[in-house]
């Protein structure tokens, strides 16, 4: 019996292990390939915060993957380096309060990780810095690129973005937002769509899926394109 049950608890084991790696090719967008391992950086806040984040590749054209109210910087890295390989710099930052990161002076101030973030890439040589927020990650990015000076952000891409009351004055050369059909954000995204300047374009995914949770649905490889053409040159 002893070496029957040391039997079950090796199947049982394997097929976590098979679980663990389907699911995490099921994430991954595109087809399946190595996960480039990331570089680790932090940098300052203007209010005294301390950001960690993972680095990507290199290039002049950069962007910010800025994570939604349940995730974290990990839950970008199938994306980030599905970018990568396409020549682009990314940033995935935890925003502070998350891992390591360290919130500053500033309560509550999410856009402010998110400007320094741009700033960093800037010293690193980016030319042209975009940024992608989900959820409460859209917010922030929104409210970065109001908050922000101009010519800060490239292109925005929001992600079922947590609205923000001023829409009209984000700034950046253009604008993408992104939203499933079936989810209850979808009219306070259309109004922000409708709030904000031209170029913009709109896309409805179908499903509910909210946000980076549209990543374990069979809409992934599309939210995926979207992006990738979002941040064409």
């Amino acid at each position: 019996m002893p070496r029957l049950a040391g039997h079950r608890r090796a199947l049982l084991s394997a097929l976590s292990f098979a679980s663990a790696v389907g699911l995490t090719a099921a994430m991954a967008p595109g087809a399946c390939r190595a996960a480039e391992s990331p570089k680790t950086v932090s940098f300052s806040t203007r209010d005294g915060g301390e950001i960690q984040a993972d680095l990507y590749g290199e290039g002049e054209h950069a962007v910010v993957l800025a994570h939604g109210k349940v995730f974290d910087k990990e839950s970008w890295r199938p994306l980030a380096s599905h970018l990568s390989g396409k020549g682009l710099q990314v940033l995935a930052l935890d925003f502070r309060g998350y891992g390591l990161s360290t919130p500053g002076g500033e309560e509550g101030s999410l856009w402010l990780d998110v400007v320094a973030a741009a700033g960093l890439l800037r010293h690193r040589g980016a030319r042209r810095v975009s940024a992608l927020g989900a959820s409460m990650g859209g917010g922030a990015v929104a409210r970065a690129s109001v908050e922000a000076p101009d010519g800060t952000f490239y292109k925005l891409i929001l992600l079922a973005a947590a609205p923000i009351n001023d829409a009209d004055r984000m700034k950046a050369s253009s604008f993408l937002f992104v939203v499933s059909r079936e989810e209850r954000l979808l009219p306070r995204v259309k109004q922000q769509f409708e709030q904000a300047p031209e170029p913009k374009r709109l896309e409805i995914l179908e499903g509910g899926a909210h946000a980076q949770h549209v990543f374990r649905t069979d809409q992934a490889d599309a939210l995926t394109q979207l992006i990738v053409d979002a941040l064409a040159d």
